[in-house]
């Protein structure tokens, strides 16, 4: 899906550019954040179907930001992504509401097929 909007909640600027520039060529329009709070903000004035989102913030972390997010917006589809994976329990990532769990360093590939599954899924939905 072509011109899908998706979040993208990481503290690390040369992720998020890397990210950015990962999904942008693939024609997605990419708004980027660097900490919960700012996020519920953006989420606030715009309607985010997909997000990726680090778990590792300041202030509020991204399990607890999902939370908020499935929350208020049960049909998004929210990433997990985290340099420390061991700091955080997938099954935590779960019940939180992640949908799936990456682990960076991030291959754009992957990144990019996530987002193409994830848009599909809501295609899906919508038909319903």
């Amino acid at each position: 899906m072509e011109g899908g909007k998706i979040l993208v909640v990481d503290d690390d600027e040369q992720f998020q550019g890397f990210v950015q520039q990962a999904l942008a060529r693939e024609g997605y329009d990419v708004r980027l954040a660097d900490d919960a709070e700012k996020a519920l903000h953006i989420l606030n004035k715009e309607t985010f179907p997909v997000m990726f989102i680090d778990l590792k913030l300041p202030r509020m972390n991204g399990i607890e930001l999902c939370r908020r997010i499935c929350r208020d917006k049960p049909m998004s589809i929210l990433y997990a992504i985290s340099g420390f994976p061991s700091l955080f329990e997938l099954s935590d990532c779960r019940d939180a509401g992640f949908d799936d769990y990456f682990v960076k360093p991030l291959d754009t590939g992957l990144i990019c097929k996530a987002a193409k599954v994830a848009f599909e899924k809501i295609m899906r939905w919508k038909t319903r």
